[in-house]
């Protein structure tokens, strides 16, 4: 096999094992917002349970990506492809981080009822998933317009979030019980932004793959 041919089937697994950790991560983001929505505590758990599944993945995936820079001398297009994918796990692991974290919030709701439907809080989640989806197939597909769309698309989360935080300092001013739960929800909403944000961290990454340019978010 000749090195060259070497490099894309060893690059070929990476892609695999990324699509893999995209789907783990995409998973727990819904078992989280569903935890939440419908007080199901066992599900919650099983999100914190599994991100250590998430985290040996993004281990795995980062010695496969060492190997080929250590052993198979890539030119500056594929170093970058292959640095590229190093930096994009963090992104996907730090993801799987704060589903759990949104797991762990589920918890501190108890049996109170809601102060308000999650249903903006549900969109917002919905949204990022589709993010980090593609922000992963941007990559895979070496889709450099998917990847520049992510920017924007961000931008609907913002507004939700921050139509999410007007309604509940809404709530706090019409009832001042109402804090605790607001507090909590807003968290919630904190980390699906951060979720996002991560999902466009990783478009710049794949831009920066195909292009050699970075854009700082």
């Amino acid at each position: 096999m000749s090195i060259r041919n070497r490099y894309e089937t060893e690059l070929s697994t990476v892609f695999n094992k990324l699509i893999k950790m995209c789907r783990g991560v995409e998973i727990a983001i819904e078992k989280a917002i569903n935890s939440l929505s419908h007080r199901n505590e066992e599900l919650a758990k099983e999100v914190i349970q599994e991100d250590k599944n998430i985290d040996d993945q993004e281990h795995e995936i980062e010695q496969d990506c060492l190997k080929i820079l250590l052993l198979e001398h890539p030119v500056a297009s594929d170093f970058r492809e292959v640095s590229a994918a190093l930096k994009m796990i963090t992104d996907l692991e730090r993801i799987g981080d704060q589903a759990a974290d949104i797991s762990e919030i589920t918890f501190q709701f108890g049996a109170e009822d809601f102060i308000k439907e999650p249903e903006h809080i549900r969109e917002m989640a919905k949204y990022a998933i589709e993010m980090v989806k593609d922000s992963v197939l941007s990559y895979i597909n070496r889709d450099l317009d998917l990847a520049r769309s992510l920017d924007h698309r961000d931008d609907k989360v913002d507004k939700l979030f921050r139509q999410i935080k007007d309604d509940l300092v809404a709530l706090i001013q019409k009832d001042g019980k109402n804090a605790d739960q607001a507090i909590l929800f807003m968290m919630v909403a904190k980390y699906i932004e951060r979720i996002a944000d991560h999902a466009v961290n990783i478009g710049e990454w794949v831009e920066y793959a195909m292009t050699g340019v970075h854009k700082a978010g």
